[in-house]
């Protein structure tokens, strides 16, 4: 069993940057596609960024050119840098790992854009 733990979520002004961290518990890791979804109170959950196995990254239209996605196999462990961050980016963000399906998640981090 892969576990997932976020980290670097937090309080941060708009226009401002945060870097998310998730950590896997198992090198196998490397075998799955990764990705950063969100949920915002009322909305449903969605996926913001995913990178493969192969570094191939994808983005939500609403985060493109703001968001990176990253992740470091040797250290199983994936990134999301957040630069310019809007009040519409508040939202629970988890981890998650994609093979037949997102079978792996973590419990979230709360991400928080004030004005």
């Amino acid at each position: 069993q892969v576990q997932l733990v976020e980290s670097g979520g937090g309080l941060v002004q708009a226009g401002g940057s945060l870097r998310l961290s998730c950590a896997a518990s198992r090198s196998i890791f490397s075998l799955y596609t990764m990705g950063w979804h969100r949920q915002a109170p009322g909305k449903q959950r969605e996926l913001v960024a995913s990178i493969s196995t192969i570094h191939t990254t994808k983005y939500a239209d609403s985060v493109k050119g703001r968001f990176t996605i990253s992740r470091d196999n040797a250290k199983n462990t994936v990134y999301l840098q957040m630069n310019s961050l809007k009040l519409e980016d508040t939202a629970v963000y988890y981890c998650a790992g994609f093979r037949t399906g997102w079978s792996l998640w973590g419990q979230g981090t709360q991400v928080t854009v004030s004005s």
